[in-house]
């Protein structure tokens, strides 16, 4: 085959190619420490591979990982010193409150090799946590097992959720409800941006007990604490609190049609005449040719869950085979859409 005399610009091909390598410089360095050692003090490449890497380490790979970390805008670096640049100390920290650490430390350690396995997800439609690891049970059963991992995913999750739950609690108008319960709520950020934002809103964080302690240190740092209230409890076992509106934040694309259509009916179920269901996910353009960010996150749910990403359409044919009969979807511009499921008034 022969070049054309003018071929397309090589640019989105060549930058895909070199993108995993830089998600995995910014992995690396949060997993060795970089960010939270120069957080405490701006240190030269030596003190730094003695502090991260154990005295008789040599300083040079470290320095490639630096110097690439501040070449992505991540580090500053001034007569061979290294400091953290405000997108790190913002994001990469954790005594930031939005840190996503939690979530990149995930990421590199489950979400990055199960990736790597794409095409047998593929070729065969199933999650790759057996595959990679061996585990039998969800990925969340076995990643989460130890209460460090648990802890450092959640912060990186609230981290995201101080990112896009105001924006889901404002893309509709809520006023009207009086008691939201946040069903998976994990740390209770949308029930947090829920009751900061309508006063007349009382909310429950709805979660599993393993999960309700953090959720109770988040929310009694909130304004609004004194209306919001972590309760321990499995959304598919157990009763569900009492509500005009509950939410579901990320949790649908975690499950299969079967789980998703016995959550969504028990929710039903259990609201009142003019009760309504808010969920916060990305939503897919109707013919699917975008957004990229949600086509990611399917890809992401084939390779680490049962779920997948939706189109409104779909979720509207979901809810209303639930018993719900005015379903809304809206972008919201930030990192996941929101869904407004109104149940009949009669």
């Amino acid at each position: 085959m022969s070049v054309p005399d003018q071929a397309p610009d090589a640019a989105p091909v060549l930058e895909l190619i070199d993108a995993f390598r830089r998600s995995k410089t910014m992995f690396a360095a949060v997993s060795l420490g970089v960010f939270e050692a120069l957080d405490e003090s701006p240190a030269d490449c030596s003190s730094l591979a003695v502090r991260l890497l154990g005295d008789g380490a040599a300083p040079g790979p470290l320095e490639r990982l630096l110097d690439a970390c501040v070449g992505m805008g991540l580090l500053h670096k001034w007569d061979g010193v290294y400091a953290n640049q405000p997108v790190a100390e913002t994001y990469l920290c954790d005594r930031s409150p939005l840190s996503l650490t939690g979530y990149v430390l995930y990421s590199n350690e489950a979400l990055f090799p199960m990736w790597a396995h794409l095409e047998d997800a593929v070729r065969e439609g199933t999650h790759r946590w057996t595959q990679t690891f061996g585990w039998q049970g969800s990925l969340f059963e076995h990643f989460f097992k130890t209460d460090a991992r648990r802890r450092s995913f959640l912060r990186g999750m609230h981290g995201f959720g101080l990112l896009s739950s105001p924006a889901v609690v404002a893309a509709f108008d809520l006023s009207r409800f009086r008691r939201l319960a946040d069903l998976g709520g994990g740390t209770g950020h949308l029930a947090i941006a829920a009751c900061e934002r309508y006063p007349q809103l009382r909310a429950t964080v709805f979660d599993l007990p393993v999960v309700v302690g953090m959720a109770q240190d988040y929310v009694a740092a909130s304004a609004a604490h004194d209306r919001i209230e972590p309760i321990a409890g499995d959304f598919f076992r157990d009763d569900l609190p009492p509500a005009d509106l509950y939410a579901l934040g990320r949790i649908l694309h975690d499950w299969p049609e079967d789980r998703i259509r016995l959550l969504l009916s028990k929710i039903s179920a259990a609201l009142p005449a003019g009760g309504a269901l808010l969920i916060a996910e990305k939503l897919l353009d109707e013919d699917k040719s975008g957004p990229m960010p949600a086509h990611m996150q399917s890809l992401n749910m084939l390779v680490c869950t049962e779920g997948r990403e939706r189109t409104p359409s779909e979720y509207r044919a979901l809810l209303r085979e639930a018993g719900f009969d005015s379903v809304e979807g809206r972008r919201t511009g930030a990192l996941v859409d929101a869904v407004l499921a109104r149940k009949a008034s009669q």
